[in-house]
């Protein structure tokens, strides 16, 4: 489509004819430099939009268009959904707290490895390890994202493989020895406690559920004629999908675990939950129920936590009763 002379000179009376021969001068200089005016005047109005939206988001504390922060909101925003709560909250929350007041203004594409090597080593100064490896786990995807999406040429968090200290894995503390293990099995069973506090304690080290699994249990999940304990898939440490649309996990009930419920539930048995707080009866018993007993049984906090159960079961089963590792990850 042909473009008309008025689209770029202006039109009478709003141009005058002095005005129109300079632009019509300053045309013929660009077609003589081989720039089409008309495509001149495009960009240049493509540019006036871009400025005009970028004063905007600035006006709104919005990061600018294709800024590291910009594409990280966006990558985020296209995979939560794929993600449970808890775990997208710890990964913007990381961005946030930590790669954003840093680099998260800077075009994209522009971020060098340096400049993130600079951020992370700002999060191992503070000595959390993990998390600087982890935020750089973050940065990296979303990078890949901006290559991807074409916002970016190359992915320098692919550069910085090995430069970070690799954190230790993190392992709860756990009795391993089995005389000082019974007596911690005698301390439950002798500690004059709430019932619900007493059953939790005697239940915890023969079922094996991590305490987010455990503390929340309810009657409907709970078959005592079968000797059946089915969790819910979401409740479950699983990936979303998994927790959407995967099996509940069956926990059999030995006849102890039996007995210690059916004595429990003719106390919490009216209500849905079967390790109900003490004070609020329609809340869950607090996270730090179980460890407060340990505490005050006299079992410091680098000896054992509620979650070390799971490391004693895991290292005694096998270790001491030669149990197949592989059934005990199972259970």
């Amino acid at each position: 489509m042909a473009t008309r002379a008025s689209d770029w000179l202006g039109t009478y009376p709003d141009t005058s004819l002095a005005i129109a021969r300079r632009k019509a001068d300053a045309a013929r200089q660009l077609v003589a430099e081989d720039v089409d005016p008309s495509q001149k005047r495009k960009a240049e109005k493509v540019e006036y939009a871009q400025e005009r939206i970028a004063d905007e988001r600035e006006a709104q504390g919005l990061p600018p268009l294709d800024s590291f922060e910009a594409v990280a909101r966006e990558w985020f925003a296209v995979k939560r959904d794929g993600w449970a709560a808890s775990y997208a909250d710890k990964i913007i929350a990381r961005l946030e707290a930590d790669v954003f007041p840093w680099i998260g203004r800077a075009p994209v594409g522009s971020v060098t490895p340096a400049q993130l090597l600079e951020v992370i080593r700002r999060i191992e100064a503070r000595g959390v390890v993990e998390t600087a490896y982890r935020a750089l786990q973050d940065s990296s995807q979303v990078l890949r994202y901006a290559v991807a999406t074409g916002r970016a040429n190359t992915k320098p968090a692919r550069d910085l493989k090995g430069a970070l200290r690799r954190a230790d894995p993190r392992h709860f503390p756990a009795i391993i020895e089995p005389k000082r293990f019974g007596e911690l099995l005698r301390a439950c069973d002798n500690y004059a406690v709430t019932p619900v506090v007493r059953a939790a304690l005697r239940l915890a080290p023969m079922l094996l559920l991590r305490p987010g699994e455990f503390r929340f249990a309810e009657w409907s999940e709970i078959d005592l004629d079968a000797a059946m304990w089915t969790v819910p898939a979401m409740r479950m440490k699983r990936e979303l999908r998994a927790k959407l649309h995967g099996a509940p996990h069956l926990v059999p009930l030995p006849k102890q675990a039996v007995a210690v419920l059916l004595e429990l539930q003719s106390l919490t048995g009216s209500g849905p939950l079967v390790f109900r707080g003490e004070r609020h009866h329609d809340r869950a018993m607090s996270e730090n129920t179980i460890n407060a007993a340990l505490r005050a049984m006299g079992f410091p906090a680098d000896e054992v936590t509620g979650h070390g159960f799971r490391a004693t079961a895991r290292t005694m089963l096998h270790e001491r009763l030669g149990f197949d590792p592989n059934v005990i990850e199972a259970q």
